[in-house]
């Protein structure tokens, strides 16, 4: 990453720095923070996930809510209620942790569909309606969902319209040696990764410049042969031969945002074909579904990915 904006070169060295042996998932979970979009997070226990979203809510100065889900949480303790108080004989609101700007939801695949559309509901309205009033959302608020790919019992697994509303799906693998050295090394230097060594790191950004930053991405100029060569990927997918279901209209216009960060990130006013490229597998993994028999070949949505992208031709 060698990007023009010095706020988010520090960022990206300052979460390397805490989070070792991750610097392509860091990349990628600033690409969705630049779109604006919705991330799950998935990796075995222990692999840091917890840790980076906080560092990150730490390093940008933005308010920070962590949710444990679970099969007893409810709607209403995800968005709030209104409660009757008894010494001034009137109801006040009582607002959920989704009135942050950066939410931890934590297992989202323990916790019922009733309140995963709740918070779901909430990602996509950018507010939530509390006994007939519509309450905003703050303009940051960006949700990062994790989950743990090796237990199904007891477990939700979120529908393919649902998943369709997070931006990325992120795969969080184990670390290096090298790196799984320096985390235990900074273990023995006194930092745990505990709230109180978490609040000590100095921020390197602010939620408006974060915000601006979006805005500039925006600009980002993609020209009409770069949009050809996307519109050819999504509809290759559509057609793709170990594929039910390919890329969404939504999914198309996710990833012309997502290049556009990309792009933003590695220093250019412009995207690149590459920069399509690059943000494609966290992107679909989560929205491709393969074929039962596709299954049972033991075929890997990513090698589909992969296979997508060296068949559609790359404009020059």
């Amino acid at each position: 990453m060698n990007s023009t904006n010095p706020v988010l070169n520090r960022l990206n060295h300052e979460l390397n720095q805490v989070v070792v042996g991750q610097s392509t998932l860091i990349q990628q979970l600033l690409v969705a923070l630049l779109a604006g979009g919705h991330v799950i997070l998935e990796g075995v226990p222990g692999t840091g996930k917890t840790l980076l979203v906080k560092v990150l809510a730490q390093l940008i100065q933005a308010d920070f809510r962590r949710v444990q889900l679970t099969p007893d949480v409810l709607p209403s303790d995800i968005t709030g209620t209104n409660i009757f108080d008894l010494t001034t004989r009137n109801f006040s609101l009582k607002k959920g942790p989704v009135f942050t700007e950066v939410l931890l939801a934590d297992e989202i695949n323990r916790t019922p569909p009733k309140t995963q559309a709740a918070l779901l509901e909430a990602m996509e309205e950018m507010q939530v309606t509390l006994d007939g009033e519509s309450l905003p959302l703050p303009d940051l608020f960006w949700t990062i969902a994790t989950q743990n790919p090796l237990e199904f019992e007891g477990t939700y697994p979120l529908p393919e319209a649902q998943l369709d509303r997070f931006l990325f799906k992120l795969v969080v693998d184990y670390p290096d040696q090298a790196a799984e050295k320096q985390m235990l090394l900074n273990r023995q230097a006194g930092f745990a990764a505990r709230r109180s060594d978490i609040s000590r790191l100095q921020p390197v950004a602010t939620v408006e410049q974060i915000l601006e930053a979006r805005q500039a991405v925006r600009e980002v100029k993609v020209s009409e042969a770069t949009i050809d060569y996307l519109l050819a990927l999504v509809r290759s997918s559509r057609q793709y031969p170990d594929l039910t279901l390919g890329a969404s209209p939504r999914a198309a216009g996710s990833w012309l945002q997502t290049s556009q960060a990309a792009a933003y990130l590695a220093g250019r006013d412009f995207v690149t074909p590459d920069d399509v490229k690059s943000v494609a597998p966290p992107l679909l993994r989560h929205r491709f579904i393969l074929k039962p028999e596709a299954m049972l070949d033991g075929v890997q949505i990513d090698a589909v990915i992969s296979s997508i992208l060296n068949k559609v031709p790359v404009p020059r």
